[in-house]
């Protein structure tokens, strides 16, 4: 499951905000792209993107989705390494981008900044952690039951969670077929409302409780089904 670690409102995020340079991009825009140098980290100050992985076979994994408050490009700026994921724009995103070098020596003589950029990454490892379980102990329905609730209130806009079928397919580990098929339980369980390229969680508890297999969806249906009164 997708946590909720952010650095926002920290002494990291104020300096970055400070010496940082402000930018925007439109939705669907390329903002870090996988294998270029890692020369600059972003802080999100509103708008959400994807992270996105890309295998030797062209298929896309999408590793997270990040919005206000979050980092991009941290790992690679402190190991020196290429940029290992695409970063794209969900929405219209707006930030501050600092260069890796300046936040490199900013954490060597801040001990508090760094220690709050390793809280940010041991919060990351444990995201990725929960992501490998939910892929070897739930099904389709569970793992996307599970991302939507991973990604609710936070991206939630006007009501909605903006991503496409394909999306979270790349998100779940799934076929675009079999994400439908998996959509259309929950939405038939009453659990969730769909529409072009967005998702709507109506019943957050009872969906939780199918993410974690306390509730199966024939039993949601039976009590929140578009069957009952």
């Amino acid at each position: 499951m997708q946590g909720e670690t952010t650095v926002d409102g920290t002494r990291l995020t104020t300096w970055m905000r400070s010496v940082g340079r402000w930018r925007s991009w439109e939705a669907g825009a390329i903002i870090f792209r996988e294998g270029e140098p890692a020369t600059t980290v972003l802080l999100i100050e509103s708008g959400r993107a994807k992270a996105v992985l890309s295998s030797a076979s062209g298929k896309q994994v999408m590793l997270a989705v990040r919005g206000s408050g979050d980092l991009l490009g941290e790992f690679a700026a402190l190991d020196g390494q290429p940029r290992s994921a695409t970063v794209q724009a969900l929405s219209a995103v707006r930030g501050w981008l600092v260069t890796s070098g300046a936040l490199v020596d900013h954490l060597s003589g801040e001990s508090s900044a760094a220690l709050e950029l390793l809280r940010l990454l041991v919060g990351r490892l444990r995201e990725a952690d929960m992501q490998r379980l939910d892929f070897g102990a739930l099904d389709t329905t569970g793992r996307v039951a599970n991302f939507l609730i991973a990604l609710t209130p936070r991206h939630v806009e006007n009501g909605w969670l903006y991503l496409t079928q394909t999306e979270l397919g790349e998100s779940v580990g799934a076929s675009r077929e079999a994400t439908v098929k998996a959509l259309r339980r929950l939405r038939d369980a009453g659990l969730i409302e769909t529409a072009r390229g967005r998702v709507r969680v109506l019943k957050t508890a009872e969906l939780a409780q199918v993410a974690d297999g306390q509730m199966s969806v024939a039993g949601a249906r039976a009590r929140h089904g578009p069957d009952r009164a």
